[in-house]
């Protein structure tokens, strides 16, 4: 695939830092996890599932990133740069909003989330230490999710690479100091993650703000332009959760077959994640490309772009693919020593590898649609490809059809949802132009 064509260099100058920051969380959780293991076995399984609890409300605001960029990238495009401000900071306003709600809740609910688990008596103390604490950082996570939108509608994905690599380095010092230096146990790993993240959503809320005062943009909360951060943010809201009830009915399926394909499971769902992040890195510049022409009225620059984009989609998916089975030999062993697991998880890999570059225009597409703001669509897609997967699964548990049938089953879904995206992108219902009606 040549670097010639008009668009590759936008792409690859928003995609690139993209990849970095999502690298960058993963691997900071590697470090988390490997501090905490070093206090005892039972720290690490709260760690675990307290992460679990966090991931899972993580995942579900995630529109704040994704909306707050689709419409900051259209008034950009649209070159009305205080409207992408103040469109910016209302992201903000809801967001801090939403985290206070979170923590203040989360904090009362720790007890009855945890014992949701059912853990042992050792592991939900240490799990509900760990949560009360790790939980009161969500106004600042949820602002970092909606100031990291900013500047991607900006068509700046550098600024929160660096934030984000700095506040992870961050993490880890701190968690050393409050862990082994000041002798907090788990809590201080907690205590750690809490004051990283304040110090990265400080960080990108003094951005806005400067950008806000260069522009003579006021700085107080707009009910009206709050409110269309919630209309926007709500089908995102939809589209998320299905997605997430497919993973977790997969997992259920593979929870019914056995120990085995459970464990195969895991390991294949991890990989395929990671997989995810690459093309998720060209979706998140599909937002903020996608937003920015659209804002614009450019028509034919937003095809052409989307276009390039679905390209770079599909061999990002075969490249990943292909390394992904070839390299067999070598990383299923490090995962586990058990003959069993290793047979089945390498016939799994074999057949997500053949899905792999379906789920490069998946991802691409999923992009471009958000940052059209054509959430609502999204989200009666969502609902459609999830109630499409349930026979699915379903047929895999009444038929014995093992982890393999499970996974083409899952596959099946992919196809849904790239079925749905591409009969979108194809027809003009979606190519709105302007900024933001609403606002």
């Amino acid at each position: 695939m040549r670097l010639r064509h008009p668009h590759d260099r936008e792409i690859l100058r928003l995609a690139i830092p993209a990849l970095g920051a999502l690298i960058a969380e993963p691997l900071y959780l590697l470090a988390d996890s490997a501090i905490v293991g070093h206090l005892g076995t039972p720290q690490l399984a709260a760690l675990g599932l307290a992460g679990t609890a966090l991931q899972t409300l993580t995942t579900v605001f995630i529109f704040l990133a994704y909306g707050t960029t689709a419409t900051v990238a259209r008034h950009l495009g649209a070159g009305d740069h205080r409207g992408a401000i103040s469109a910016g900071l209302d992201g903000l306003w809801l967001a801090f909003g939403l985290g206070v709600g979170v923590a203040v809740v989360g904090v009362a609910a720790t007890p009855a989330i945890v014992a949701g688990f059912d853990p042992s008596p050792a592991v939900s103390a240490y799990a509900i230490t760990y949560l009360r604490i790790a939980i009161l950082g969500m106004p600042a996570l949820l602002i970092t999710f909606a100031g990291t939108g900013v500047l991607r509608g900006l068509q700046d994905t550098r600024t929160p690479l660096w934030i984000a690599t700095a506040a992870y380095a961050a993490n880890i010092v701190l968690n050393l100091l409050f862990v082994y230096g000041l002798g907090w146990g788990i809590a201080g790993s907690a205590w750690g993650t809490v004051v990283a993240q304040t110090g990265g959503a400080v960080a990108l809320v003094l951005i806005v703000v400067r950008g806000a005062r260069r522009h003579h943009v006021s700085l107080r909360p707009h009910l009206a332009g709050i409110r269309n951060s919630v209309h926007d943010g709500v089908p995102l809201l939809v589209r998320t959760i299905t997605l997430r009830l497919a993973i977790l009915l997969a997992t259920y399926v593979a929870t019914r077959i056995g120990d085995t394909a459970l464990a195969a499971h895991q390991v294949a769902f991890t990989l395929w994640t990671t997989l995810a992040l690459a093309l998720d890195a060209i979706a998140i510049a599909g937002q903020a490309i996608i937003g920015r022409y659209l804002g614009a009225a450019d028509v034919a620059g937003t095809r052409a772009a989307t276009r390039r984009m679905i390209e770079w989609g599909v061999a990002a998916g075969v490249v990943l693919g292909l390394l992904l089975l070839l390299a067999r030999p070598l990383y299923i062993p490090l995962f586990t020593t058990d003959p069993a697991v290793r047979e089945l998880l390498a016939d799994v890999i074999m057949v997500f590898v053949v899905y792999e570059p379906i789920a490069g225009i998946v991802f691409v597409l999923d992009g471009v649609l958000i940052g059209a703001g054509d959430g609502r669509y999204l989200a009666y897609a969502g609902v459609w490809t999830l109630v499409a997967f349930l026979p699915l699964a379903g047929a895999v548990l009444a038929f014995g059809g093992g982890l393999v049938a499970l996974w083409w089953a899952f596959g099946g879904f992919m196809l849904a949802r790239c079925v749905t995206l591409l009969l979108r992108e194809r027809g003009s219902a979606w190519l709105v132009t302007g900024a933001p009606a609403h606002r």
